[in-house]
């Protein structure tokens, strides 16, 4: 069992129309006589799938929704990352791509209902499962508990979030049915149910009595016990495997009443760099959907809620794209941090194709209620760009003062991301040799203190990678004043598995031949700022002919054929770094680890009639001739 987002959630409610009375409003409610959802007073069924508009560009929401709609949903399920928001403290943004009440506008235009999830915690393989950084500006604080500097942060939150949200609630004329409370909190250490009253409480003040809140837990009795709460419908999750009459027996000890619903289900499966990428049968999806529909169907008229649980990992009707540094990490025995591409072989392909996947579910979907009239909408049109050539601008440690304007940080120990203030991307750790080194000497780190990736430099000139849960030594050698810089690389923090705070960063000081090192200039650096200011390109030339290893900026132009189409970047003889095109951050590649070789690039991001600028980060080593490969279609596993 996981926090994980439902990629398919499936509801299913069967019974005979009781006679009531007819509220006098409008109403989303659970029946517990009946054991079924009720939507204005009549038995109701849904059938709904995830999406995430942190995931998608804006311009496409439509297309995702309204695909997803003529596949015969009838709701979303849509999750709120707190840090996409409010990325520092009291400073709040909900514009442009994060504008989540144009999206719940839009899903609402397109005859869509939401059952939204708001967390605080998510989970959702977002970067730190949607919890702000800066929470652990505070390094003792105990995040999903009841600690006050918590809570505190939490409350200021939610009375930004929940008045947003109240509007569009299905009792006041919305889309939104229902609201989960945090997210499979029973499989957290804390078990604390001081912290779940609290959020009720504040659920219940900010949106009122009538809206219906629900958790979602898995079968595990310890997970039901410490996960659910008397005022919050309890569901559940079990995949396919399952016993479905001893899981529903489960929710049964909490719930003895009211429909029977597993919140889960999962088309497919999740890509972890490093390891082969993973693919779901659609036959196999829709023959198990339909063997659950049909079982619910016949289940004593009550309401069944299918999804199709693993262990471990969250699938989606369409995931999109984990943008700049938003992918977040699992931890299961080491550290595994996710791939840039959500794609999870969900029905909607990344890009937001209609798959193999989506028409035998569509089809099974067909058999149990009518669909939308009209056709599928047809995948967005792509387009093979071409090959583009890029020149190495500079090496990273020669343009400090551009990506660090305000200079070093002066300190005796290496300090974290957090104790810099740094949410994401990269620091470097400066200081100097303090002998000489005329024999191989070993540089090292303690265990568990590169958090993620560390890029040794000395004298500039690039030795190796320090890796979390891999190498954590190098042999060097050297004369007493030499540089050495080590480029802290922040890969996404955990947002399942560890149950613990996960600093980024040099979180211990490295040691030369068991000496530690000391006196550390540390820079923080916005790369990000810089690019989107018009950073390097706007910058006089500085064509670098150094060496084609370490960290380095590359650029480059090209110009569309008077077409701004979806496109797919590939990386060829390239190892890893990041890509910006016009300022945007596309997000990580690491070709020479997989399983994804190529970057998605929104034909939005593109400009007609004017060149797009290409800036790419590479932190290991570039090819001989440095070139990017825009192709109409993705790769995974070097291979079509």
């Amino acid at each position: 069992a996981r926090m994980a987002l439902p990629a398919f959630a499936l509801l299913l409610a069967a019974g005979l129309l009781h006679t009531q009375a007819s509220p006098s409003a409008r109403s989303f409610q659970l029946d517990y006589e009946h054991n079924c959802f009720r939507k204005d007073g009549a038995p109701f069924r849904y059938i709904s799938g995830s999406i995430h508009y942190a995931r998608v560009p804006r311009p496409a929401w439509r297309d995702r929704l309204l695909k997803m709609y003529m596949s015969g949903l009838s709701a979303v399920q849509v999750y709120v990352p707190w840090n996409y928001h409010e990325m520092l403290p009291g400073v709040y943004d909900f514009a442009g791509n994060r504008d989540v009440e144009a999206f719940l506008d839009l899903t609402a235009e397109l005859g869509l209902l939401v059952i939204l999830r708001p967390g605080p915690y998510i989970c959702a393989e977002w970067e730190m499962g949607g919890l702000p950084a800066w929470l652990l500006w505070k390094p003792d604080i105990s995040l999903r508990t009841s600690d006050p500097a918590y809570l505190a942060a939490v409350d200021s939150w939610l009375h930004i979030l929940l008045p947003k949200i109240k509007p569009h609630l299905y009792q006041h004329g919305g889309n939104i049915i229902s609201v989960q409370v945090e997210n499979e909190y029973g499989s957290y250490y804390a078990c604390d149910q001081g912290y779940l009253r609290h959020l009720l409480g504040s659920f219940r003040a900010l949106l009122g009595s009538e809206v219906l809140l629900f958790t979602t837990d898995s079968t595990r009795a310890e997970e039901l016990r410490c996960g659910t709460l008397q005022g919050l419908y309890a569901t559940i999750d079990f995949g396919p495997g399952s016993n479905v009459t001893e899981a529903f027996g489960a929710q049964r000890r909490v719930e003895p009443k009211g429909p029977l619903v597993n919140s889960e289900y999962y088309t497919g499966w999740l890509d972890y760099w490093g390891e082969a990428h993973a693919s779901t049968s659609a036959a196999w999806v829709a023959r198990g959907l339909e063997d659950m529909l049909q079982l619910g169907a016949s289940i004593n008229m009550q309401v069944v809620s299918w999804q199709k649980a693993q262990p471990v990992g969250e699938y989606m009707f369409h995931g999109g794209t984990n943008f700049a540094y938003w992918s977040g990490a699992d931890y299961k025995d080491q550290y595994k941090p996710v791939t840039t591409s959500y794609d999870y072989d969900a029905p909607l392909s990344e890009a937001g194709d209609p798959t193999e996947k989506l028409f035998a579910i569509r089809m099974v979907i067909s058999k149990f209620q009518p669909l939308p009239a009209g056709p599928m909408p047809p995948a967005t049109p792509k387009y093979a760009y071409g090959r583009v050539a890029l020149r190495k601008y500079a090496d990273l440690l020669d343009v400090l003062d551009v990506l660090c304007p305000s200079g070093p940080i002066q300190s005796q120990f290496p300090l974290t991301f957090e104790a810099l203030k740094q949410a994401h991307g990269f620091v470097v750790y400066h200081t100097q040799l303090p002998q000489d080194v005329s024999d191989p000497a070993t540089l090292a780190a303690p265990p568990h203190s590169i958090c993620d990736r560390g890029y040794v430099m000395l004298q500039k000139e690039y030795q190796g990678t320090l890796e979390r849960d891999g190498e954590t030594t190098l042999r060097v050698t050297g004369r007493a004043g030499d540089t050495l810089d080590v480029l802290l690389e922040n890969m996404g923090r955990i947002s399942f598995g560890a149950n613990s705070s996960d600093f980024k960063g040099l979180l211990g000081n490295l040691s030369l031949n068991s000496r530690p090192l000391s006196n550390w200039l540390i820079y923080p650096l916005a790369i990000d700022t810089a690019v989107q200011q018009g950073w390097p390109h706007a910058a006089l030339p500085e064509w670098s002919s150094g060496g084609r290893v370490g960290p380095a900026f590359y650029t480059g132009t090209f110009e569309t054929p008077g077409i701004a189409w979806d496109t797919f970047v590939k990386f060829p003889g390239w190892s890893k770094g990041l890509l910006w095109i016009n300022g945007f951050n596309l997000g990580r590649y690491w070709t020479c680890r997989g399983p994804q070789q190529t970057l998605f690039v929104p034909g939005s991001v593109l400009h007609i009639g004017r060149p797009n600028n290409i800036t790419v980060l590479e932190l290991e080593g570039a090819p001989p001739t440095p070139l990017l490969l825009f192709l109409d279609r993705p790769l995974y596993n070097r291979t079509l």
